[in-house]
């Protein structure tokens, strides 16, 4: 194929330890196979990332600027750290050593994406999945032509920005297991382990989840052969432990069978050990033991709550008694896991929240991750209940910067539950050391993942596996 003019795909993102950026391998590969010159600069591992842009541009051509954008914020109701404007300082420093244009994208673009190129002071982005949109609005681009009409792009014109519809890949054809752009050798060594993507999109209707607005409503799911030479692929290179980076694993239920399946027929059981998100419905003891057999190292499922009252308000399809038949499947089985709540949502009071705690101690699990206050994003269910309460800047129940586009991060929490709402919910616990909190310390218990310096010695120190069970690891050797 004609190689055209380079692109520059840019990583952002420096949290530590390192979440190796898998949507850039993917983007690349479609880039290349459509005949594009690409090249990465990954400033997750610069010490002076600004310098490292300048310096690049100054000895390379290129035609376009994609910047990949992971997450808006931290999304830690204690920390709050909001990383746009270091992505508007970047976008500055980009325009002042090339004309090429900049374009935003990814899964944390695609929540808002006309704010954050208002914020950032950008005039292209694509918003939903990018491996052929970007490739067919460079195209445009460089030969001049009209680019109006590609999918998935939002641009700003004289009335202001314009939103097109985004178009959904067929992900067998676009994802390939090729997986050779980013250093994941890197980022396994330094972040502890890889990622893989088995389908996209979200038909649930939780009230605070985004992901179904960049990833589209309607399951659109990988082949388990793709999905497992991707696997292999990162096995071959020495990257033994993953992520499943699905937002629930298990649903469809046949999908991951049948993954399983195909991890076991290879025989990659004994070499993977992989970790994965997942709903406590759709799961039995069947599923279960063929997680185990496939190498399974533990699962985190999103109880969110142990009252059914508050499961039905956050939009949950399943039950308190679901969620316990999840745990005496994975105790008699021997599977690690762990739950997450997601506490101070609406309708929550002291009464839920002892219910949820005393249902998860009764249940037992190796780890909960407990998450008091809700961010809230924009265009879900939470975020058009609180503009239909009255004006943002005076709602009780918010903390955070009061911005009725929700783009800097805002935090739901019931105000009747308290101004000690906190040092209650520690009272509940009562120093139980399961227990994992969204805190600024830097304890094994520090359930957020944000410049967590125990997580990155432990990696550096040949712990690998998913962060929660490094820290499970941690405390109960310590």
């Amino acid at each position: 194929m004609t190689s055209h003019s380079g692109i520059l795909l840019i990583n952002p993102n420096r949290m530590q330890p390192p979440v190796a950026p898998i949507a850039l391998d993917y983007l690349a590969s479609s880039l290349e196979d459509s005949g594009h010159r690409v090249d990465l600069l990954d400033l997750c591992f610069s010490s002076d990332p600004f310098a490292d842009v300048r310096r690049y541009l100054s000895s390379n051509t290129v035609s376009v600027v994609a910047i990949t954008l992971r997450n808006t914020d931290d999304t830690t109701f204690v920390t709050r750290d909001f990383f746009l404007p270091k992505i508007k300082d970047l976008a500055a420093c980009i325009r002042g050593c090339t004309d090429a244009p900049i374009v935003l994208g990814g899964s944390g673009f695609s929540v808002a994406p006309e704010a954050i190129l208002e914020f950032c002071g950008v005039d292209l982005g694509i918003w939903g999945e990018g491996e052929r949109a970007l490739s067919l609005l460079v195209d445009r681009l460089v030969k001049g032509g009209d680019c109006r009409d590609v999918p998935g792009l939002v641009y700003r014109s004289k009335e202001g920005f314009r939103r097109n519809p985004a178009t959904y890949i067929d992900l067998d054809e676009m994802l390939a297991p090729r997986r050779d752009t980013i250093d994941n050798r890197r980022y396994y060594r330094e972040g502890g382990m890889g990622g893989v993507e088995t389908k996209r999109g979200c038909p649930r209707k939780c009230i605070y989840c985004a992901d179904p607005l960049g990833k589209g409503i309607n399951l659109r799911m990988r082949s388990p052969s793709s999905v497992v030479d991707e696997m292999e692929s990162l096995l071959n290179i020495g990257v033994e432990h993953l992520h499943i980076c699905d937002s629930e694993f298990n649903y469809p239920y046949m999908h991951a069978r049948s993954i399983c399946r195909e991890i076991i027929d290879r025989g990659l059981g004994s070499k993977l050990r992989w970790y994965a998100y997942c709903s406590p419905t759709p799961f039995d003891e069947e599923l279960c033991r063929l997680f185990l057999q496939s190498g399974c190292a533990g699962v985190n499922f999103g109880a969110d709550s142990a009252s059914d009252r508050i499961l039905k308000t956050l939009g949950r399809d399943y039950t308190c008694e679901d969620v316990e038949r999840t745990a005496e499947i994975c105790r008699r089985c021997g599977l690690v896991f762990m739950y997450d709540l997601l506490l101070g949502g609406p309708g929550e009071t002291r009464e839920s929240l002892r219910e949820s705690i005393e249902a998860m101690k009764r249940m037992s699990p190796q780890r909960v991750g407990a998450s008091l206050g809700v961010r809230v994003y924009p265009g879900t269910k939470l975020a058009k209940m609180i503009l239909q309460q009255g004006p943002v800047a005076t709602n009780p129940n918010l903390h955070g910067e009061r911005n009725e586009s929700f783009l800097a991060p805002v935090f739901y929490l019931l105000s009747e539950l308290g101004e000690d709402a906190s040092r209650y919910l520690e009272g509940l616990i009562g120093g139980d050391e399961r227990f994992m909190f969204m805190a600024g310390d830097t304890s094994n218990s520090n359930y957020n993942y944000n410049a967590n310096t125990v997580l990155v010695d432990a990696i550096r120190n040949g712990y690998r596996g998913a962060f929660w069970d490094i820290l499970r690891r941690l405390g109960e050797k310590g």
